[in-house]
Formats: structure tokens, C-alpha cells, sequence
């Protein structure tokens, strides 16, 4: 995630006062992706591309999970919306990204995610 964000260009925003709400898909979860995916999207001219992907992870503002809701939308950096559902006190995010943990950080908060989440497609 950090190699992507400096691809992007995206850790001095990411830097600033916030609030953000991090999504970070696991090491393993970008292992899930179809094979070349992650070089692909390293490729300068996939930087559009690639920015797209990494602002869907970001919301400008803290969402603890405590107060996540079941069927909850969040507008996400990137102009898109991610949906939540919480069952039995786990969330899961389009439901196919669990988190797994939560991290406080001095501008927000991260929540280490299983899976990597996937704008939808433009109109």
C-alpha cells in the first residue's frame, strides 16, 4: 500500500491535518488480485488509475467502528460511496473487504481491511 501511495503521489495528502478514515487492504489482499493488477497499476500511465483506487480506500472524515451501521453508505475520496454492513459486530465493506483491525492515528483512524476494494466502473 505505502509503494502504491508514493506511485500515486498521494502521501503528502494523506500527510495533512485530516480527518481520514484509511481503508488498508493487507499485503495479502493485494496478493488476491488477478495476476499483474498491482504492477500494472504501478505504471506511470496508470497513475489516474491507480489514484482512483487508492482514494476509494479514503474517507474524509473518522469513522470508528463502534459507530458504523448496518447498511451505511460513506462518500469516499475518490467522489464514489462504499457501503457498509455490520452483523454480529464485524463490518464488512461492499461486501467483500472485512475489517480486520483498527488503528488509531493522529489524523484519523485506519481499518486494516482483508480484500482490496474496487471503484465502480464510470458511466
Amino acid at each position: 500500500m505505502v509503494a502504491a501511495l508514493k506511485q500515486a503521489e498521494l502521501v503528502t495528502s494523506l500527510s495533512n491535518a485530516g480527518p481520514f478514515t484509511v481503508f488498508a487492504p493487507t499485503n495479502a489482499a493485494f496478493d488476491k488480485l488477478p495476476a499483474g493488477t498491482v504492477d500494472g497499476l504501478m505504471k506511470d500511465d496508470k497513475k489516474a488509475d491507480l489514484q482512483n483506487i487508492l482514494q476509494y480506500h479514503v474517507a474524509v472524515a473518522v469513522y470508528k467502528t463502534e459507530n458504523m451501521k448496518d447498511g451505511q453508505i460513506i462518500g469516499q475520496a475518490n467522489g464514489d460511496n462504499i457501503t457498509l454492513s455490520v452483523k454480529d459486530g464485524k463490518v464488512m465493506i461492499n461486501g467483500s473487504a472485512n475489517i480486520v483491525a483498527s488503528i488509531p492515528a493522529s489524523n484519523g483512524i485506519i481499518h486494516v481491511i482483508d480484500a482490496v476494494l474496487l471503484p465502480p466502473a464510470k458511466k
